[in-house]
């Protein structure tokens, strides 16, 4: 699965979404009611004041087809006009004053002006289809996946095991030993695209889905090739990156269902509904403003039963598949987070620990390189026995980057170069830990 290069990795992906959601050619195909597209079209041209169809396929990401049978629906209604030709060929359109004040009701309802949703029915099934629990990963997956990280094998193992299981997983051990960084990567290992939608429609209300800061997009070569306007996979889905989502003590309940703004009248989506295909990381577990109790009991329902109820306000919900992978990562100790009736329902908890001296000096040599700096072994062994030894400082592995990278900070401050010396590093270490003899 790890070894399909970017260039090819989802053409099965795509054949697949492809039966699944071809492009719509008329409105009922769209999944969408004519009165809320006709509605969707007000507003576009409400914000822009003319448009060609060119410009409302670029905007509505629906085809041509589909546009004329809406415009048409609004012309008989008296809602647009035509406005001449673009350049002799391109027709216009503008609201009529009935359309101006079609279009302000439309607003009041709902601020959203984008593509035409993709309907809540649909979206359900292309979840499923790009479910993130499909595939196998093997032990030649996981080794090529960290080729280049400085990870046990049985840690590498515990997390290969973990990702074919499809539960949660909670990663747990002091600060800076790389449970975030190790969390991150396994995306990796899933190396084939999804679609993403702008925006979904549960019955009247529009929720934003795509996220630019979450979702990595991809070009996506067969939409690319295909020039029929017609034809493809559905417009309004975009092809992307298998989402990776990582939130901290920033993190609140509010940020787990679904929100509306009533400044802008617009409905965001929740980050785990972002995440979908994808991974979640709740970063930092214990630190947020919220009881790790009722944070963790947020997910007791989604983690059995695959299933999240969202909360739209008014007493409607919606229900969506949970698919993703839930990673809890945290320095506490998880007996301090939730009780073993809780934590048995987290499949895997995986303890990472402070470095041995060869897995650190892997760490060092790696970070010489990427620095562009000469492996100095005597210089080195003053770092581990004469700083840390004689500290009795435990081997983190974000160390090496940071001692290397203030030494190399501060032999350019002063105009040096050549290799670092052991002042250098001790100058670093003096200013990266916190020093406790102020005290006496």
């Amino acid at each position: 699965m790890y070894a399909i290069s970017d260039s090819d990795a989802y053409p099965s992906q795509r054949e697949a979404v492809q039966r699944l959601a071809p492009q719509p050619r008329t409105v009922r195909e769209t999944g969408l009611a004519d009165s809320f597209l006709g509605d969707l079209v007000c507003k576009h041209l409400h914000d822009a004041g003319v448009l060609d169809m060119p410009r409302l396929v670029e905007r509505l990401a629906l085809t041509g087809s589909v546009l004329e049978e809406v415009l048409g629906f609004l012309r008989k209604d008296g809602r647009i006009e035509v406005l001449g030709q673009t350049g002799g060929q391109a027709l216009r359109y503008g609201l009529t004053e009935r359309g101006r004040s079609s279009a302000r009701d439309a607003l009041a309802r709902s601020g959203y002006i984008g593509a035409a949703p993709y309907p809540v029915s649909s979206y359900r099934s292309l979840l499923k289809l790009q479910t993130i629990h499909h595939g196998r990963i093997t032990a030649s997956d996981m080794h090529a996946a960290f080729a280049e990280v400085v990870l046990s094998e049985a840690m590498l193992d515990q997390l290969g095991a973990a990702m074919n299981s499809g539960r949660a997983v909670m990663i747990y051990g002091p600060a800076g030993t790389g449970k975030t960084y190790i969390s991150s990567r396994l995306i990796g290992l899933f190396a084939e695209a999804v679609w993403v939608p702008h925006a979904i429609a549960i019955n009247e209300a529009v929720v934003e889905i795509y996220d630019p800061q979450v979702h990595q997009r991809l070009e996506d070569q067969g939409q690319q090739k295909n020039l029929m306007l017609n034809q493809g996979i559905d417009r309004r889905l975009l092809c992307c990156k298998r989402p990776v989502v990582i939130t901290g003590g920033e993190l609140s309940m509010e940020q787990l269902d679904i929100r509306y703004d009533a400044f802008s009248r617009q409905y965001q989506a929740p980050l785990q509904l972002k995440a979908s295909n994808g991974l979640f990381i709740i970063d930092d577990m214990g630190r947020q403003r919220v009881e790790p109790a009722q944070l963790l009991n947020r997910w007791i329902v989604p983690m059995e039963e695959k299933r999240d109820f969202l909360n739209l306000g008014g007493g409607r919900h919606c229900e969506l598949p949970f698919d993703l992978i839930l990673v809890f990562s945290t320095n506490l100790n998880p007996l301090e987070l939730a009780d073993e009736a809780f934590l048995r329902r987290i499949g895997y908890k995986l303890h990472f620990d402070y470095l041995t001296p060869d897995q650190y000096t892997r760490i060092w040599r790696q970070e010489c390189d990427r620095l562009g700096i000469a492996y100095d072994e005597a210089l080195l062994g003053f770092v581990l026995q004469g700083l840390y030894e004689v500290e009795g400082m435990p081997l983190v592995p974000c160390h090496p980057r940071d001692l290397l990278g203030m030494a190399l900070d501060r032999q350019r401050y002063q105009d040096g170069a050549g290799p670092l010396s052991p002042g250098e590093l001790e100058w670093a270490w003096r200013n990266y830990f916190v020093q406790l003899d102020f005290l006496g």
